[in-house]
């Protein structure tokens, strides 16, 4: 007969997860670091009791200030950590367990593994209804964490103790899959969580979830390699999947021998240092000239670990060459066949040793002049110099590309940036100069507004030796900041930089290029007694004094010199800081050689807007591909 050990269904749980670690290339990592969250009625006393009590675990518990920052922050954590550690985030039931959702539908469309256990109401429904209990007469069964269904790669509820054992397992099996993985959300029933049961004593032992390197098919080996030989100008477009395969040396090796321009997604881009001659920056609706015009050339599109989504492809209008074919090198399927690819199943890294070797007997090499290279390269820095040394027409404010540039000098190749939302990653996949290898993290399959400074916390739970900057609009820092409080609790400095555009200055932008002669609805005015409209005065907000009644350091900044003055004494503080940096409205970085479908009205009461139509319209019927 096994051994067994009495426990609740909330003690087994976490005694399961202190015991489960990953495993690659026979390196061992811990895989759950923590549990990130806010205790309410719903896991107080089943989680929060089993974290309080159990001496033995060592899992560390952080205090979030709100659930979604919880969720940001361990996502932000987990892909710092290239998937192979992460923390589960726990709430209450009601808004406290929704209030994770959007983090969880972040996680999962980047790809990153976050554990959720949002508390539940009553499995034996005794009490119903109870506090924060959404009832549907039309099926009782339904509660709030039903929500988790659409945007969880798993998704279960502990209704009996006896379940949690396979629903453990079903959770370790997808959070440790580098294809399936994403949010995985195990509903708790608060009265289930405290409910006893005897557990066999080998559910608690330590299992190492090895993360295996698929190796890629012969044939599909031979295409690509027919692929490759055929072309004269191909393009590698590098993804996230780049450093979730640690294959960054590779990919920059591969490069270098074959003579093949690198170009990055928002997520891939930090894997090849700025200076690197093939490194063309970014691709796509936000990307630099240099990536765009390669991208228009291209007889074939090499496109690593990347869901080729509408920003990196331009609304699949980037590939401009009618011979171009696609090579999608990628260990997920769905992903691989995107855009009619042909496909390369396999891990990034030992697939590029694999076609390295074959190209090399072969002694194949691009057709692209170094000197061609060289001056696409050299055009692109021009212009980002030129952007970078703009200077203000508006007294007390900064241009934001000269405010980016000022930060760029300032940073170290070990300073780590943090943004996601806003005008901002247009800006930064543009013009931003990578001085180290993964010290650029954007959030942008999402575009989470409030992920920045959660996000930037994660990264210092992750990296707490680097400095890390959150750069941050004043629109997101309004939508989530709670974490703040959370980086003074725990000691973990983050930097914040806030650029205040007065309002969501690149949705602006979006709605003026497309007909708007104003910024309805996006600019931060109050509303003017005379029109009814928000057309009034700016709202001017001292946010340096908001970061001081939240206890930071904050500065207040409105030339150059200032911002140099405050990135030097902010460096050297041993707190969090905010620097305020005001901004001119409107000065982002424009688009270059690129396109973004976005939905116009096809008929409308302003000419304008209908000529926008017409132009989208026109440009996809001339470049846009089928699928």
């Amino acid at each position: 007969m096994k051994k067994s050990i009495r426990l609740t269904t909330a003690q087994a749980l976490l005694k399961f997860l202190d015991m489960q670690y990953v495993e690659l290339d026979g390196t061992e990592h811990k895989f759950v670091s923590g549990v990130y969250g806010i205790f309410g009625h719903g896991n107080l006393l089943g989680i929060g009791e089993a974290l309080e009590n159990m001496k033995e675990l060592s899992l560390k518990f952080i205090q979030a200030h709100n659930e979604q920052g919880a969720v940001h922050a361990a996502t932000a954590y987990a892909k710092q950590k290239n998937r192979l550690e992460i923390f589960a985030c726990t709430s209450s039931i009601g808004p406290g367990a929704l209030n994770m959702v959007t983090g969880a539908a972040t996680a999962t469309v980047n790809r990153i593994p976050v554990l959720l256990l949002p508390g539940d109401t009553f499995a034996d429904r005794q009490p119903d209804p109870v506090l924060q209990q959404i009832e549907m007469p039309w099926n009782y069964k339904l509660t709030v964490n039903d929500a988790f269904k659409a945007v969880s790669k798993y998704w279960d509820r502990i209704e009996r103790p006896e379940q949690l054992m396979s629903a453990a397992l079903n959770a370790m099996r997808v959070l440790t899959d580098p294809v399936e993985t994403g949010a995985v959300t195990l509903a708790l029933p608060q009265d289930v969580q405290g409910e006893a049961y005897d557990f066999p004593v080998d559910f608690f032992e330590k299992r190492v979830h090895h993360i295996s390197r698929k190796f890629p098919d012969d044939f599909e080996l031979s295409r690509a390699k027919d692929l490759i030989l055929k072309s004269k100008k191909p393009l590698i477009i590098a993804g996230g999947g780049v450093f979730y395969s640690l294959a960054t040396e590779e990919v920059k090796s591969f490069a270098e021998e074959f003579n093949i321009p690198v170009a990055f997604t928002q997520a891939g881009k930090g894997a090849i240092t700025w200076e690197h001659p093939l490194n063309m920056g970014g691709i796509g609706a936000t990307g630099t000239s240099a990536a765009n015009k390669l991208a228009k050339e291209a007889d074939l599109i090499i496109a690593l670990g990347t869901r080729l989504m509408d920003f990196t492809t331009a609304s699949k209008t980037a590939f401009q060459n009618s011979e171009v074919k696609i090579l999608n090198i990628n260990i997920g399927r769905y992903d691989a066949m995107k855009m009619d690819s042909v496909s390369l199943i396999g891990d990034i890294k030992l697939s590029l040793l694999e076609l390295g070797k074959i190209l090399r007997e072969k002694e194949y090499k691009s057709s692209y002049s170094e000197e061609y290279l060289k001056q696409l390269k050299r055009e692109w820095d021009k212009e980002v110099e030129r952007l970078y040394t703009l200077n203000s027409s508006t007294e007390g404010k900064i241009m934001q590309t000269t405010a980016l540039g000022v930060l760029n000098e300032f940073l170290t190749e070990n300073d780590v940036i943090v943004s996601a939302a806003g005008s901002l990653p247009g800006d930064l996949h543009k013009l931003w100069r990578c001085k180290g290898v993964k010290t650029y993290h954007l959030e942008y399959g999402f575009s989470c507004m409030g992920y920045e400074i959660a996000g930037a916390l994660g990264v210092k739970m992750a990296e707490p030796d680097k400095e890390v900057y959150a750069l941050v609009s004043d629109g997101s820092f309004f939508m989530l900041n709670s974490e703040i409080i959370t980086s003074i609790q725990e000691g973990l400095k983050i930097n914040i930089i806030l650029f205040d555009n007065l309002g969501f200055q690149s949705i602006n932008r979006l709605q003026k290029d497309n007909g708007s002669p104003s910024g309805f609805g996006n600019e931060l005015r109050a509303r003017s007694p005379k029109t009814n409209l928000l057309d009034g005065d700016f709202l001017e907000i001292n946010f340096a004094k908001v970061a001081e009644g939240l206890g930071l350091r904050g500065y207040a900044v409105r030339n150059v010199d200032e911002f140099k003055d405050a990135l030097m004494k902010s460096k050297k503080e041993k707190t969090t800081t905010l620097i305020d940096v005001k901004i001119v409205p409107g000065t982002q970085s424009p688009s270059y050689e690129s396109f973004w479908r976005v939905g116009i009205s096809e008929v409308s009461n302003n000419n304008k807007v209908v000529e926008a139509y017409l132009k989208q319209l026109e440009y996809m019927r001339k470049y846009s591909r089928p699928y």
